[in-house]
Formats: C-alpha cells, sequence, structure tokens
C-alpha cells in the first residue's frame, strides 16, 4: 500500500511533509538551534544568518528554533484531534445507524443540529469556558470534528447495512458489534480516511487560530499561531518573519488534507481496478480491452 500511495504525487507529498514532521518533532525533544523562549532585546529582528536560521523576532527568540518546538503542538493536535475524531464518528455512526428507529432518527436530528456549529466557533466556546489550553483545544476540536464524521459517514454506512453480506451476516447471528467492525467499518474505510485527513487538517489550522487570537495553548507552548500572531504586527516592516510560520501552516494543512484522497486512491481497489484497466475515468474494464464485450467482462 505504501508503494502505491508514493506513486501518485499527492501521496508522495503529503507523505515526505508529514514524515518530516513527526521527524523534527522528535528532533526537537532533545535538540534545538537555540533555546525557542530565550529572548534578546539586543537581536531583535535580526537576519537570518548561521546563527538563526530564520532570523529573530522582535524580542530576539529564535525563530527556527520556536518553530521546531511547535511542531510538537501540531502533531499532538493532530494526533489527538484524530483519535478523539475517529472515536467519536465510529460510536455516533453506529448508534445513527444500528439501534432502533426511533433512536437513529433523534441521533439524525441530533448530529444536524450540531454539525450546524464551525468546528472553530465550537472550540472557542470551550475554551472560554474552560481557559486555553493544548488539552481543551484537542478535545473540542477532536468531539466537534467526529460529529462532522458521523454525519458524513452516516449515509455510506446505511447503504452498506443493506447489503446482500451484511443482511447474511445478521441471519447468521452475528451481533451488531461485529456487523460494524467486520463488515461495516472496513468497507466505509476509505470515507472514513478522507474525513479524518480533513479532521486532523482542520485541527491544525482551529489550534493555529485559537492561538492566534489568544484561545490556543498557554504562553509556555510553542505554537505557530501564536508566532504568527506575534509577528503580524510588523508585517509591514519586516514581512519575511511572518512567511515562515504561515508556511509551515500551510503546508502541513495541505499534506494532511490531500493524505486521505491519496490513502483512499491506494486502498480502494476499485480505484486499483481503474487504473490498472487503463485509468479512464467513468469506464468500465469491459469497455477498455477491444473485443470484449459488457457481458464476457462481467463473466
Amino acid at each position: 500500500m505504501l508503494r502505491r500511495l508514493l506513486r501518485t504525487p499527492t501521496g508522495l507529498f503529503a507523505v515526505v511533509v508529514l514524515g518530516l514532521l513527526v521527524v523534527l518533532a522528535a528532533v526537537s525533544l532533545v535538540w534545538t538551534p537555540q533555546d525557542p523562549f530565550r529572548t534578546d532585546p539586543a537581536a531583535q529582528w535580526g537576519r537570518p544568518s548561521a546563527a538563526h536560521w530564520f532570523g529573530t523576532d522582535a524580542v530576539g527568540r529564535d525563530i527556527a528554533s520556536y518553530l521546531l518546538a511547535g511542531t510538537r503542538t501540531t502533531l499532538v493536535v493532530a494526533v489527538g484531534s484524530g483519535v478523539i475524531a475517529s472515536v467519536v464518528g465510529v460510536v455516533l455512526t453506529a448508534i445513527g445507524s444500528l439501534t432502533a428507529r426511533w433512536v437513529r432518527e433523534g441521533t439524525a436530528v441530533l448530529l444536524d443540529v450540531l454539525v450546524a456549529f464551525p468546528t472553530l466557533l465550537t472550540a472557542m466556546l470551550l475554551t472560554a469556558v474552560y481557559g486555553g489550553s493544548l488539552g481543551v483545544v484537542v478535545v473540542s476540536v477532536g468531539l466537534a470534528s467526529g460529529v462532522t464524521i458521523a454525519r458524513v459517514a452516516r449515509g455510506e454506512i446505511r447503504r452498506i447495512a443493506r447489503s446482500d453480506y451484511v443482511v447474511a451476516a445478521r441471519a447468521s447471528g452475528v451481533g451488531p458489534a461485529g456487523v460494524l467492525f467486520r463488515h461495516l467499518v472496513p468497507n466505509a474505510a476509505p470515507l472514513f480516511t478522507v474525513q479524518l485527513s480533513l479532521a486532523m487538517a482542520t485541527a491544525v489550522l482551529a489550534e493555529a487560530g485559537l492561538s492566534y487570537l489568544g484561545y490556543g495553548a498557554d504562553a509556555g507552548t510553542a505554537s505557530w499561531g501564536r508566532l504568527l500572531s506575534d509577528l503580524q504586527t510588523y508585517i509591514g516592516v519586516h514581512p519575511w518573519s511572518a512567511t515562515w510560520p504561515g508556511a509551515a501552516i500551510a503546508v502541513v494543512v495541505a499534506a494532511l488534507s490531500l493524505l486521505g484522497d491519496a490513502v483512499r486512491d491506494a486502498t480502494d481497489p476499485r480505484l486499483s481496478a481503474g487504473r490498472r484497466d487503463g485509468d479512464v475515468p467513468g469506464a468500465r474494464p469491459a469497455d477498455r480491452v477491444p473485443g470484449v464485450t459488457g457481458s464476457e467482462g462481467v463473466a
């Protein structure tokens, strides 16, 4: 699967960027070029050099070191929110698909109401109530993203639940949990993968936005959004300084957004068959083989 993933430009881009993010986060645990939080007024607005790779900010902090330390925050937010979103999404999808009719309808109405609240707004409300911290951001974004995943996946799960093999499994005595994890979730995995990658991208963007507004991680935690907020005041005088955190956020969000599509293309057997048969969108395998009729192709 990894080989097929790396064959596509989007998959290669996503794997390289996210792999580099993990490596840099691990490196930042034991080493950074400078102390990310040390200020030096005498070195403010220093240009990129051997001592300060990306220069310094208004208080003399080393931008490269702060960005390197911020990779840990970005990784924790993406993974933590993704885990919470996947659990919440699967649970709500199961409740909305495999329970009694009145429970399914009630869950559908609840999901429609909850999904109307934007993820960033939900996170802002929770951080305003419980205070700004990395844990609150992870939980709030994960819950909001899980609701979105359940809302999108509910229709696909119900379609799969009416399939012949699922009906046969139920008739043979397989319980709801077995049907869910043995048949429904594996067959809906491509959709879940896309939605989960989008949820992780939203989490990174939401954390940066909340930190930019002052609602995110506390002051002792390095955050790309907080660094961007500190630098944007001086963007007219030192425009190059704000480029680094903005570019880091944009590249990671793009990689996470593209990862789901790339994994889906690499794992979905229908798409793989389409690529083997000539990469002709919308055409059936039999239509791509000269001299083979549709009935012969099916047989």
